[in-house]
Formats: C-alpha cells, structure tokens, sequence
C-alpha cells in the first residue's frame, strides 16, 4: 500500500497528539523492541516510536528495519521520531481520505 500526500498529511494531523508507544534507546532494534512494536501495532493502526541515536546512518537503518519487519508505511520522521500506519486487515479504525 503506497499512501499519497493528501493521506500522510491526515495521517499526521493525527498523529500530532499522540505519545511514543516504543522507545529505541542505544542499544538499537533487539528482538524485546520488535516484539513490542509488533504487540502495539496490533492495537493501533498509527504509532510515534522514539528513537535516541545521534548517528544519522544508524537511524535511517533502524527506520528501514522497523519498516520492513512491522510492514508498515512510514509516515513522517522528525527528528528521533517517527510515525508509521498500517490499518487493520479487518474493520480498520482509521479511513484514509481516497486521494
């Protein structure tokens, strides 16, 4: 699923009040924090993750990572934080504007 502009900017606008679920601390992307991701993205369609790694390389590897596993889009990053979506297979709380 590829999302347009005018859905990452809804997606955003929701995604503006919430509060990180995971934290990614130095220690990086360990199998504990994959499973947490996995477990809330179970719960909810859009999720902010908190990253702390300064090295700029390092980050856009663990968002490639964090991406690929939770097959999620991405939807914003700012600074160390970053916002993905995936609706749910069945029922999905959240309904995309259609273009």
């Amino acid at each position: 699923m590829k999302l347009t502009n005018n859905q990452k900017k809804y997606l955003r606008s929701l995604a503006h009040d919430l509060k990180p679920f995971v934290m990614i601390g130095q220690h990086g992307l360990s199998e504990s924090v994959i499973a947490e991701i996995e477990s809330t993205m179970l719960k909810h369609e859009l999720i902010k993750i908190k990253l702390r790694v300064s090295d700029r390389d390092e980050k856009q590897g663990i968002i490639n990572k964090i991406i690929k596993f939770s097959e999620a889009e991405l939807v914003q990053v700012i600074g160390g934080v970053i916002v993905i979506y995936r609706p749910f297979e069945d029922n999905p709380d959240i309904i995309l504007p259609r273009s």
